[in-house]
């Protein structure tokens, strides 16, 4: 399952759109539903207005009708890096820690930090955003 999921954010890296940073990442989740869908960052002159390769993911999965993630992959390139090196175990940031335990419940999902197929290592979602706050903390996420 950790290779599929690598596989499919590795043959999404090179679509990152990452001109001012020159970090290129891409992430693949996997849903409930088994399906995987992928994502890159998307950077933009007005800073703020960018999106993470997680989020993409996310946004494209959820609008595709699925709502809980079993886990993600994570690979980034450093483009001023020699041709082909990856940047090392790449870590969500806190926003789209966040965004991932929306969909997710934090003790299972599986955190796949890769450099590649064969190079990676994982965490769960609590032990990168322990404590968290989600959906069960609110009123209306309890059913």
């Amino acid at each position: 399952m950790e290779r599929k999921l690598i596989r499919s954010a590795l043959d999404q890296l090179d679509n990152s759109y990452a001109p001012y940073s020159g970090f290129n990442v891409a992430a693949a989740v996997l849903a409930e539903s088994g399906k995987i869908y992928t994502g890159v960052n998307v950077e933009n002159a007005s800073f703020p207005a960018g999106i993470c390769a997680e989020c993409n993911a996310v946004s494209s999965m959820v609008s595709c009708g699925d709502r809980k993630i079993k886990a993600v992959a994570i690979i980034g390139r450093d483009t001023k890096a020699p041709e082909g090196k990856t940047a090392g175990y790449v870590s969500p940031c806190g926003i789209c820690r966040q965004v991932l335990r929306e969909f997710s419940d934090p003790g299972e999902l599986r955190v796949i930090m890769a450099k590649s197929e064969s190079d990676f290592r994982f965490m769960t979602l609590e032990e990168l955003l322990p404590e968290s706050f989600g959906p069960d903390s609110l009123e209306a996420g309890k059913n």
